[in-house]
């Protein structure tokens, strides 16, 4: 029995249904299923009720899971304790923006926590960096995750949603995006992306009328533009550091508005690399830190 099949039990536990641990766990629904059954096989003895529509842990489950959770952390501690320190060099690609926002703190946290990590920065678009992680060039990635979940070549662990945002010029007073783009220009942001491919489809259901002549992919020069008053933009938030040097009106799109997934990414037999591992830490460290 795999020790991986016992942490997928705790996820079931905890997040109460196996299609909660699969997400939790970054695998399918079936594999959940899988190990769960492999480890009834183990034990001979059923682990859950599956006389309802969801399948119910019952009270083994349980008690193979307080067993299980004492021992793993005990041997996780172990593995801190003995391994040596995670040194050497380690390839990180980041999509522009996270450059300015999530990077600092990231590689500040990894500085203090692992001196001896050497982080080497790419920057690119997603498709460009999962092809390089893919090939071996990268050993993890911070990116926006496909709406499709990603290729399960690879390990995806979410870090945060990123709301878009409607930006006006500072001088509009207009209080809709169906407003806004009844007088201002809209500036799109690139469908090629999937933050410009959310965005059109958002104006598509709101601001039909839209019209468009200007398509960028770059959040500093679409709010450039739009602070200059020639245009209306549903983009990614670009944050506080761009808003000051670019003044724009901000419209938040409300709970149910467009928001892309940024997620860490790497290969699946590079999940347990201590130097991928650390820059998980700081990746979910950064998170933390970052400005809402």
């Amino acid at each position: 029995m795999r020790i991986e099949a016992f942490r997928t039990l705790t996820a079931v536990l905890r997040g109460g249904s196996f299609a909660a641990a699969a997400a939790d766990m970054n695998l399918s629904p079936s594999a959940v299923s899988l190990q769960m059954k492999q480890m009834e096989e183990y034990f001979g003895q059923p682990l859950f009720d599956r006389s309802a529509l969801q399948a119910r842990p019952n009270a083994f489950a349980g008690e193979v899971d307080e067993v299980m959770r004492e021992a793993l952390s005990r041997l996780d501690a172990l593995r801190r304790r003995s391994l040596p320190a995670v040194a050497g060099i380690v390839r990180l690609g980041t999509i522009e923006p996270l450059q300015v926002t999530l990077l600092p703190p990231l590689l500040r946290w990894v500085r203090e926590h692992y001196p001896l990590l050497d982080v080497r920065l790419m920057r690119g678009r997603v498709t460009d960096l999962v092809e390089k992680l893919k090939t071996g060039e990268l050993d993890a990635a911070i990116i926006v995750q496909p709406e499709s979940g990603g290729s399960r070549r690879l390990a995806w662990t979410p870090l945060f949603r990123e709301p878009l945002v409607a930006i006006a010029p500072p001088h509009s007073t207009e209080q809709t995006l169906a407003e806004l783009l009844q007088r201002h220009e809209w500036i799109r942001f690139d469908k090629s992306t999937i933050g410009g491919r959310l965005a059109a489809r958002y104006v598509a259901r709101h601001a039909p009328h839209a019209r468009c002549r200007v398509d960028l992919q770059s959040l500093a020069a679409l709010t450039a533009l739009v602070s200059e008053g020639l245009g209306v933009s549903v983009l990614p938030d670009p944050g506080a550091h761009l808003y000051a040097v670019h003044p724009v009106r901000v419209l938040p799109l409300g709970k149910h508005g467009p928001a892309r997934q940024v997620s860490f990414v790497c290969r699946l037999p590079d999940q347990d690399n201590r130097l991928v591992q650390a820059l998980l830490a700081g990746a979910k460290a950064a998170r933390e830190r970052r400005a809402p």
